[in-house]
């Protein structure tokens, strides 16, 4: 018999507890072993939990008990469950966890104590996807040329609502929080950092990169509006929050921004709080993960896969390498260094010569127009000028947007939007 201890028996840690005595029989018909969970550590020992396992408010209970086999974390946050996933390992015992905050910054601190140890951690990206387990595993003859993808469910869900319903951003906030999609304080979400740490997981499988959410570039949807959405269906886009990691002659790209993608790009298509995954690689081609990126159950259901693998004696280095990867270290690029097509949107004097100094300011960093787009609503005597770019550096971009504020028909009234084709 396993014997599990749950770290955090909220949401997730509840449905893991469920669904291991629901499910027991089929758990142990797959794992070879009967797998029991035991106890479990909350904050708020009074509040009632319809679980049939040992409560207490101290984790030690667990991470000290030596009946326990795997120890499964699902506390979130950073400082505590690090210490204890630390301890947990030092103690000779498995871990499980769900915890994307505590990977984004020490998956490499954790591979090198857990060493022989399983370390496993499906449930931190993408909720109920196997994605980890697709790059870890089923990938694992490729180069991973690229990974695209859908990543937090709060975001695509206001996205969705904005696009197909014409609410405002605001609107969908609220009504957001409202349905518990997002938090009263929904910065971690709409910001973009959830998206991030999780990207930061899955290059650090593809490619080997020690990156920090401080590192990488990351812009949430605040600042997305319905001028925004009804360009990109006039030219055929949907926006969605992307996060990126591409690999490049000189290194590896990673960002998570808000970009235009083509309609008939599949992962346009993936609509409300739905994640999705695409994943490049070197002999397969493109391969596509879909499924509920979050809940309950669904998050159980890969922390379980988790705790049978480890039942199987699967262990193997956490982020799935015993050296380094593609015969050399690679770099991550610096945000500066990437390469996209752009949206701009600015609010422009309407006068004769504006579009002119606009083209020119462009011009003068080697930066070309694809398309172009004038709404007349005037507001202050000002029109909106949406355009889009060939293919361009950041850097080049940025300094193009410095010169276009300097103009006094444009002033500050500049924003962008990447779009990935």
């Amino acid at each position: 018999m396993i014997k599990i201890g749950i770290l955090g028996v909220g949401t997730v840690g509840t449905s893991v507890a469920k669904i291991l005595e629901k499910n027991s029989d089929i758990i142990e018909a797959r794992a070879g072993k009967k797998i029991v969970a035991t106890k479990g550590v909350v904050k708020n020992i009074s509040k009632k939990r319809d679980i049939n396992i040992k409560i207490s408010n101290n984790p030690l209970d667990i991470i000290d008990d030596p009946q326990i086999d795997i120890v499964v974390e699902l506390m979130g946050g950073v400082k505590e469950p690090y210490e204890l996933v630390k301890k947990a390992l030092k103690n000779g015992k498995a871990v499980v966890t769900a915890n994307k905050a505590l990977l984004a910054y020490h998956r490499y601190e954790l591979q090198e104590i857990a060493g022989d140890l399983p370390l496993f951690y499906e449930a931190s990206v993408a909720g109920g996807i196997p994605i980890i387990g697709a790059l870890r595993n089923g990938l694992s003859a490729n180069h991973i040329e690229s990974i695209v993808g859908i990543l937090n469910g709060t975001c695509n869900y206001m996205l969705t609502k904005m696009i197909n319903e014409g609410v405002s951003y605001d609107e969908v906030l609220k009504e957001a929080q409202d349905l518990g999609y997002a938090e009263a304080d929904p910065t971690f979400d709409v910001g973009g950092f959830d998206a991030a740490h999780k990207l930061l997981i899955l290059a650090s499988i593809a490619y080997g990169i020690d990156a920090k959410p401080e590192d990488i570039l990351i812009e949430g949807i605040d600042s997305i509006t319905q001028t925004d959405v009804e360009f990109a269906k006039e030219f055929g886009y949907e926006i969605k929050l992307l996060g990126i990691a591409k690999k490049r002659e000189s290194g590896v790209e990673i960002r998570v921004h808000p970009t235009m993608v083509k309609n008939s790009n599949p992962i346009s298509k993936v609509d409300s709080v739905m994640n999705a995954v695409s994943v490049v690689g070197d002999c397969v081609g493109e391969t596509m993960f879909y499924g509920p990126g979050a809940g309950g159950d669904a998050t159980a259901s890969a922390v379980i896969a988790d705790i049978i693998e480890i039942a199987r004696g699967n262990r193997g280095p956490m982020l799935g390498y015993k050296r380094g990867l593609e015969g050399k270290k690679l770099e991550l690029l610096n945000s500066d260094d990437v390469s996209s097509k752009y949206y701009l949107k600015l609010k422009v004097v309407d006068k004769p010569g504006v579009l002119a100094s606009v083209t020119s300011a462009l011009s003068k960093e080697s930066i070309s127009i694809s398309s172009i787009l004038q709404k007349d609503s005037k507001v202050e005597n000002r029109v909106r000028l949406l355009l889009t770019t060939h293919e361009c550096q950041e850097k080049d971009i940025k300094r193009a947007i410095k010169s276009l504020k300097a103009l006094d028909s444009v002033g500050d009234n500049v924003s962008l939007i990447r779009i990935e084709e």
